[in-house]
């Protein structure tokens, strides 16, 4: 049967035929529709974790009791899963463990630009690279057979051309495998001379996947009449060589990121009069190839930065580039924002009131950085904020303690925020955080998290009580306010900046874009109130808009939520 798919839809579909029984994982985009589509299986268990080293843990926890299993993240993710990472390379697996990672060039949705391929060398794990949806369905179900012949997890590298790409998947039917007997195997603990004969196991298993990687037909050679030029080349970088160059070229196209082949590259390179390696981000091919003793061309010609495209890399090579549509300079930016009714913004509103240093975090609400508002300093990773405001308080002291804060969503709270406000409690820092509760993992499209009881397929689960927790963990001032409510903001921000304790503040309203959460009429202005001061257009609302010196509202936006009747002297918006 034949199916158009989604790249992430492939992979879910790949994972599903091989037998996979379990996947635990954290949403990121791009990776998010590889779990939310493999839930759609009942065959899986499929679960979000708090945070990806933990999807990690439990997916090699259910492959060493048997079964094959799966976790899927972004590439930031794999940062946070790093610690298990390399030393269940060492450990190994006893069924398949395949680990998906979706890197961003051209940072879509991301906060920096990492290239993945760093990870599978750095810890020795094979990773595969499909650059289309028919490969993800089949480079998926083919790493659970190299990760039980090898005894190693398997990275599955997307990105996000690939990952959110459709194109022809022809499915299979499920194969159901035997749970793998346990077996006690004191080997597995990893210490002292296990670990040392771990590595030596890890180095042997290299050299047989570089014959693996030679053999197998994972990676294939595409000659075609032009012998003047080869080009070596993975992922979607294929998909563009091949539309620059045509059928006539020739092309090794790597299906495996590491191990890289030795001998196929030398006999391609003998068959051809100059070498050109095109890759996105780091020259991870092109180096292998260098130390090969070979010349070859790559970043001499091709950017390190950002995301390929077959123009650009026509007009690297000097090859015409197709004419497309192009948009005069003079249009005005249209830079993202928090959508209209979003409850960040009221908190946002207040702490750049109050002229606030705002240690940020990664969500949603990092749109806060953007004007009008500017409310935010800066951000790092997810759960930097907390810690991160703990340290600069501590080098700072009364200096910044009353005039900064820290922001952090409510999932990313449980993600990383948790040991960061547990550092704030233990330490003592005078520092106050803001944790933004929506009720939702709104930057990622809307999928549970601990803090919501509700687990990957909406069922009743376990729910974290926040404010509890942080009184559990030795915050005595815990706060809730309505980010509606631009008063009640104004008034417990002082309080607890004023402070000399550690505080917390709960801002929570569910997201105005959730499916059952009540949208009240759009709100009017009327005219002949309005003076045109423009107070109303410092809350940044997109609703609210400017024409010919008086203030209206988008009845197509608005969700009535009133914070911009705070704003106006003159009582000029109106139910």
């Amino acid at each position: 049967m034949k199916e158009l798919m989604l790249g992430n839809k492939a992979v879910a579909r790949g994972l599903y035929e091989a037998g996979c029984c379990v996947i635990s994982s954290y949403p990121g985009t791009p990776s998010t529709e590889i779990t939310e589509e493999a839930a759609l299986y009942p065959e899986i268990y499929c679960e979000w974790a708090p945070n990806e080293k933990v999807a990690l843990e439990v997916a090699h926890g259910a492959s060493l009791g048997g079964k094959r299993s799966a976790c899927a993240m972004k590439h930031v993710g794999l940062n946070v899963a790093a610690d298990p990472l390399f030393t269940i390379s060492y450990q190994g697996v006893s069924a398949g463990l395949v680990i998906c990672v979706a890197d961003d060039p051209g940072m879509h949705s991301s906060q920096n630009e990492q290239d993945s391929r760093h990870y599978a060398v750095a810890a020795k794990i094979p990773m595969l690279e499909p650059s289309d949806s028919a490969e993800a369905r089949a480079f998926a179900m083919q790493a659970y057979e190299i990760s039980e012949t090898y005894h190693t997890p398997v990275l599955l590298k997307m990105c996000t051309r690939i990952a959110h790409s459709q194109s022809v998947v022809e499915t299979g039917e499920r194969v159901e495998r035997p749970v793998i007997p346990y077996q006690k195997d004191p080997a597995r603990v990893m210490m002292t001379k296990n670990s040392m004969q771990a590595h030596y196991r890890v180095e042997q298993r290299t050299k047989d996947l570089i014959t693996y990687a030679e053999e197998s037909g994972i990676n294939r050679v595409e000659m075609g009449k032009d012998t003047s030029l080869g080009i070596i080349t993975d992922s979607t970088c294929y998909q563009y060589a091949r539309e620059v160059f045509g059928e006539d070229a020739c092309i090794l196209k790597l299906g495996m990121a590491f191990p890289l082949p030795e001998k196929l590259i030398r006999d391609f390179a003998s068959k051809v009069d100059r070498l050109l390696v095109v890759e996105e981000l780091d020259p991870i091919i092109e180096d292998h190839c260098r130390r090969l003793g070979l010349a070859v061309h790559g970043k001499d010609m091709l950017p390190m930065v950002g995301e390929f495209s077959q123009g650009l890399l026509a007009k690297a090579v000097g090859r015409p580039v197709p004419e497309s549509i192009s948009l005069p300079d003079d249009i005005p930016a249209r830079p993202p924002v928090m959508c209209a009714g979003c409850p960040h913004r009221g908190i946002f509103y207040t702490l750049s009131k109050n002229k606030c240093m705002v240690y940020g975090d990664i969500g949603c609400y990092t749109l806060g950085t953007m004007a009008p508002l500017s409310a935010m300093d800066l951000n790092v990773c997810m759960g930097a904020s907390c810690s991160g405001l703990h340290g600069f308080n501590k080098a700072r002291g009364e200096e910044s303690e009353h005039h900064s804060v820290a922001v952090i969503g409510d999932s990313t709270f449980a993600h990383s925020g948790i040991t960061g406000i547990t550092d704030i409690a233990y330490n003592q820092s005078n520092s106050t955080v803001i944790i933004l509760d929506n009720s939702i993992t709104g930057m990622t499209g809307h999928q549970q998290n601990p803090t919501t009881g509700y687990n990957l397929r909406g069922e009743p689960a376990g729910r974290i009580d926040v404010e509890a927790l942080c009184r559990a963990i030795g915050f005595e001032r815990v706060r809730v306010v309505d980010p509606y409510d631009l008063a009640e903001c104004d008034r417990v921000l002082k309080e607890e900046l004023a402070a000399n304790a550690p505080s917390i503040i709960i801002s929570r309203r569910p997201c105005v874009m959730l499916k059952g959460v009540p949208h009240h009429a759009p709100l009017t202005v009327d005219p002949d109130k309005c003076r045109g001061c423009r107070s109303c257009m410092r809350i940044g609302c997109p609703a609210i808009r400017f024409k010919d010196g008086k203030a209206s509202i988008d009845e197509t936006l608005c969700v009535g939520c009133e914070v911009c009747t705070s704003l106006c002297a003159f009582d000029a918006f109106q139910k």
